[in-house]
């Protein structure tokens, strides 16, 4: 598929810099810009409650292990050991 935009010059610019420095040439580096950006967007869509309660299932498998804290280690005092 073929589509034609258009840019302003300093962001052509810029797309000829990045392309350059791929190694590619700025129509080749363009696309892969709006690819990489189309399955960024496809895979943002929202979880189902059902993924989303094994995900936090998931993360929460090893939280038997992780050691208890006193309050004292997360005090204003102990954050900020190096401020006055």
């Amino acid at each position: 598929m073929t589509i034609t935009i258009s840019v302003k010059p300093e962001v052509q610019a810029e797309l000829g810099r990045q392309a350059a420095a791929r190694g590619v040439d700025i129509d080749a580096y363009a696309a892969s810009l709006l690819e990489e950006a189309a399955l960024v967007s496809a895979r943002s869509k929202k979880l189902s409650q059902d993924q989303l309660d094994r995900m936090l299932q998931e993360l929460a498998q090893f939280s038997n292990k992780i050691p208890l804290l006193p309050d004292e280690t997360f005090s204003r005092a102990s954050l900020y050991r190096d401020h006055d």
